[in-house]
């Protein structure tokens, strides 16, 4: 294999056998090909695109490049879920152990938050005691125990992906829909689950800046799921504003909390329902939605999914003092409440900006070495379609780093008004399956 031909090849529109990635791959992990030979061909894969086969290709060998996890000697069917990122996105917190209560196994690898998304262990870690990274023999026996668990991504898996994706994010080439769809399917697969759902979502506070890209990399997603033999769908959720109204590690723990009791808020307990259902359909515990909806709406209520989620906090070294009592938890030493300059409704909000200004007050991190404030972070008080009055509280913010009133006013201008009643689009808008060969979109 000569490197430099790949790259013309690539660079003029050919298509990469399966031999050739093949060959790049394990040549670039064993450090046989530079960094500025595999940016060029990232660049030329940028603009030239790749067919579905060099896909499915470079995912089996990104897939291959470790060890993947077996999960057959846990029973029952394990179902799988990704979100791509968005601000206040503490859905697993609440999913999984609801999806468990009622009888998947979720044996699940997530990721820390960097720039303005968050990140689930960040979260998880916020409570004391919190182990996230256990040994597969612990890993696996907590989900056999308790129905789930969540840890970090064991340095074993998809080695290629986290050597690619390093170079990929200081060479301006994360954004190619087949450089992203196979490094996180290439994680997703070595992960062993039986069913993966996927949220794919789209706006100002998330890395697809509009629906129509959301829709191109969950059908490619799918496409590679389903070729892998995996019961695969996608959901294209909003992310406009905020999800729910707490933005920030401990912040998103007690808003998880408050879910679990039956007591979430709207937009955070509608997006549950509808994965959880998906979820459910895709394990075959529930052939109709509306009845397995029924079911999760029950077990929010009822306290089983609560219990699910102490179980996994206790079986992972978690103080579940915290979740009985979450007055427990550190408060921010400063905090500032940001009340309406205007009376009208709530038109927009900028969940991007948020994510950032929360970056800044501690709850996120810059580069991956920054260390994270749990107490950090914003909480809101209205939401797209709320009617306000001058003087009414908008948001406050959380923090422990002195000199963050600046921030103050630019949080005041990520809210836009109306005169006239505005409405929220519903956070769930499609989801995507296949059959054979064709795609499958329900509307919300």
């Amino acid at each position: 294999m000569i490197m430099t031909e790949l790259i013309e090849k690539k660079k003029n529109g050919g298509k990469l056998t399966r031999e050739e990635i093949n060959d790049i791959i394990d040549g670039y992990c064993k450090n046989g090909i530079p960094d500025y030979q595999m940016s060029a061909l990232l660049m030329a894969i940028c603009f030239r695109g790749m067919t579905e086969a060099e896909t499915f290709y470079l995912t089996e060998s990104m897939l291959n490049s470790g060890k993947a996890l077996d999960l057959s000697s846990i029973p029952g069917i394990k179902c799988d879920k990704h979100s791509t990122g968005g601000v206040g996105d503490k859905t697993s917190l609440v999913l999984c152990p609801l999806v468990a209560s009622l009888g998947v196994k979720v044996a699940k690898m997530s990721g820390r938050g960097l720039g303005f998304t968050g990140g689930t262990l960040d979260k998880l870690e916020s409570i004391p005691g919190m182990r996230v990274n256990l040994t597969p023999s612990e890993f696996f026996e907590t989900v056999k125990k308790v129905g789930m668990a969540i840890v970090g991504q064991s340095a074993e898996l998809v080695p290629a992906d986290k050597k690619l994706y390093a170079l990929r994010d200081v060479t301006a080439t994360v954004d190619s829909i087949p450089l992203i769809a196979s490094s996180i399917m290439s994680k997703k697969l070595a992960s062993g689950s039986d069913c993966i759902l996927l949220d794919v979502k789209y706006g100002k506070g998330a890395f697809m800046p509009t629906k129509e890209k959301a829709e191109a990399l969950a059908k490619e997603m799918v496409r590679i799921g389903e070729h892998f033999g995996k019961d695969t769908r996608a959901e294209i959720t909003s992310m406009e504003q905020p999800l729910g109204f707490a933005i920030g590690n401990i912040l998103e723990v007690e808003e998880a909390i408050d879910t679990l009791h039956g007591k979430g808020p709207k937009d955070f307990v509608d997006l549950i329902l509808h994965s959880g259902t998906t979820m459910l359909l895709q394990s075959k515990l529930y052939d109709n939605a509306e009845k397995a909806k029924k079911a999760l709406l029950a077990n929010l209520e009822n306290g089983k999914a609560y219990q699910v989620f102490k179980d996994f906090v206790k079986a992972q070294g978690g103080d579940v003092s915290y979740l009985d009592d979450p007055t427990k938890f550190p408060k921010a030493l400063y905090s500032f409440p940001i009340k309406s300059l205007k009376s009208g409704y709530v038109k927009a909000i900028d969940a991007l900006d948020l994510g950032l200004i929360s970056m800044e007050l501690g709850a996120g991190r810059e580069k991956k070495e920054d260390v994270i404030d749990p107490t950090a972070g914003i909480v809101l008080a209205k939401k797209v379609g709320d009617v306000v009055s001058k003087g009414d509280l908008l948001m406050t913010l959380y923090t422990e780093r002195a000199n963050m009133r600046d921030l103050v006013s630019r949080a005041l201008g990520d809210y836009e008004f109306s005169d006239t009643e505005t409405t929220s689009l519903p956070v769930v808008e499609e989801c995507i399956r296949m059959e054979g060969d064709d795609f499958i979109i329900e509307k919300d």
